[in-house]
């Protein structure tokens, strides 16, 4: 006679508040990840960092997270995810004193590779503790949903929040929002949440832990480097190094027993897809949110709360959004509820070729908000679906390659995008009349022509609408490429995720089985 498995536990009480308590982490680093878009102005009066800087000020947080998050999510696994989440939440508290009371552009960004190191930690333990939380499939996928909701919400709310912040306070105070939120965590988080771990860890492969990092850092910071100055030979060797640390690591891991990334689940093209989906999605989408604060502040004009204001439909947009995920995805399965996302977000998207100098604010407003929908939706139905591929004592494991492509692809985002608009402002703008070191500030940003505007006199307006619009038609090129990149990506799921193809596909080799 045939037994059948029991069912899945549900989630009780005790489950949900520690499902409240892990979307507050996980609210508070999709918040940090995105507010000093609208704090940038500030710092840049503040501190005066070169162009350079104010980019890796932005940027280097999502380069050290996206470097660390497989070494991390392995970690997890092994020492427990609810403990590495209370050691991360402590340390992100202290990196975010000393970001907000920086006095230096360069303390700042080692301030940011700290938070970096620390919310590596924080990401994929978030996921992995909801994977074996949440037993009951249908539990797990609304769990997941909120989870989604409260990453994709907190990233268009940062500059909501950092607009309020910056109405009252210093620009460090959108640092400090950080402690109160990380001691709450760090006090609850063993009352709550249940521990996990994987049961029977292999032995911590710290060389391939080293592989993984030096294959992601150096080839993004080449990427960077040369989309802001150019090819230079130093700069192809940086590269070289990151594809050859790369290519080893990926040997490592399919020739060793208990590999720190198990490389078989990407022979399964619903895997593959959901890590392309998030890597291509997030990369469209950081390039705009780079553009898109100082937009508004420094060409339309607005104060940070308006602007930060003038955002929220996109906030709520992509919370709900996420929230409509799962019931998305059950009914429509995973080609449909990814490439109609995708599509309204290209949609979105294209619409920011239309803003200009003079007006655009309601054009901003809905393009933003159709992007955040789209993309809301598709990176919760991609959570979802990399937890469901693998044994739970890996969750933090897999979790953490779905997040690092998205941490990557925001870091790619910023410095390609971020990068290639800025050269079309830096060729665009109009600096005869300036003195050496007046054209060397105004080319580094738009708040830098600001402030040389300042003291020109009679030709300030002149500088001023030339920098206006060679910034818009960088933001122009920087939106084009986002819609493009979507379109791409919704190519690449719909060709990939053919209903035939994935029933036909046989469950991966998968993660060893404990």
């Amino acid at each position: 006679m045939l037994v059948n498995d029991p069912a899945p536990s549900r989630a009780g009480t005790r489950e949900w508040l520690g499902l409240a308590l892990l979307c507050l982490a996980v609210l508070l680093i999709a918040v940090d990840s995105t507010v000093l878009d609208i704090a940038l102005p500030f710092i840049s009066e503040s501190l005066r960092p070169s162009g350079t800087q104010l980019l890796w000020i932005v940027d280097v947080y999502s380069f050290v997270i996206s470097g660390l998050l497989v070494t991390m999510g392995s970690v997890g696994d092994r020492i427990g995810r609810r403990r590495l989440l209370m050691m991360g939440a402590a340390g992100f508290g202290l990196a975010s004193v000393l970001a907000a009371f920086s006095t230096d552009p360069l303390v700042l960004i080692g301030a940011r590779i700290l938070q970096g190191v620390t919310g590596a930690t924080l990401m994929p333990s978030t996921l992995g503790l909801i994977r074996s939380n949440f037993q009951d499939a249908r539990q797990r996928g609304t769990a997941i949903g909120v989870w989604g909701a409260m990453w994709g919400g907190g990233s268009a709310a940062g500059p909501v929040l950092g607009g309020w912040l910056l109405e009252h306070f210093w620009w460090g105070s959108v640092f400090l929002i950080n402690v109160p939120i990380m001691i709450v965590l760090v006090a609850l988080a063993p009352k709550v949440i249940r521990e996990s771990r994987d049961p029977n860890p292999a032995r911590f492969d710290l060389i391939s832990a080293g592989l993984s990092m030096a294959a992601v850092i150096p080839v993004v910071f080449a990427i960077k480097e040369a989309a802001v100055h150019g090819i230079s030979w130093p700069l192809v060797v940086v590269a070289v190094v990151g594809v050859l640390a790369g290519w080893a690591f990926v040997r490592r891991q399919n020739s060793s027993p208990d590999p720190l990334l198990d490389l078989q689940l990407f022979h399964r093209p619903v895997f593959a897809t959901a890590i392309a989906t998030n890597l291509l999605s997030v990369l469209a989408l950081a390039g705009v949110l780079f553009f898109g604060a100082q937009y508004l502040q420094l060409v339309l004009g607005f104060s940070p709360l308006p602007a930060g204001l003038l955002m929220l439909p996109g906030t709520l947009a992509s919370m709900i959004g996420s929230l409509l995920s799962a019931p998305l995805a059950r009914r429509w399965g995973p080609r449909l509820a990814l490439a109609v996302p995708l599509t309204v977000a290209g949609v979105g998207a294209a619409m920011l070729i239309a803003v200009g100098t003079g007006g655009g604010a309601v054009v901003y407003l809905v393009g933003f908000m159709l992007m955040g929908l789209g993309t809301g939706t598709a990176l919760t139905v991609t959570s979802s679906v990399v937890v469901e591929a693998v044994n739970p004592a890996r969750a933090a494991s897999a979790s953490a390659l779905s997040e690092t492509a998205m941490e990557f692809g925001a870091a790619t985002g910023v410095a390609l995008l971020g990068s290639a608009g800025m050269a079309v402002y830096r060729h665009g703008l109009e600096t005869s009349g300036l003195s050496g070191a007046q054209a060397q500030t105004a080319q580094a940003s738009i708040g830098g022509a600001a402030e040389v505007a300042r003291v020109l006199g009679a030709r300030a307006d002149q500088l001023l609408g030339s920098a206006h619009q060679a910034f818009v038609d960088g933001l122009h090129l920087a939106a084009a490429l986002t819609a493009i990149l979507l379109l791409v990506t919704t190519v690449l799921v719909w060709a990939t995720l053919h209903p035939r193809r994935l029933h036909s596909d046989e469950t991966p080799a998968g993660p060893r089985k404990t």
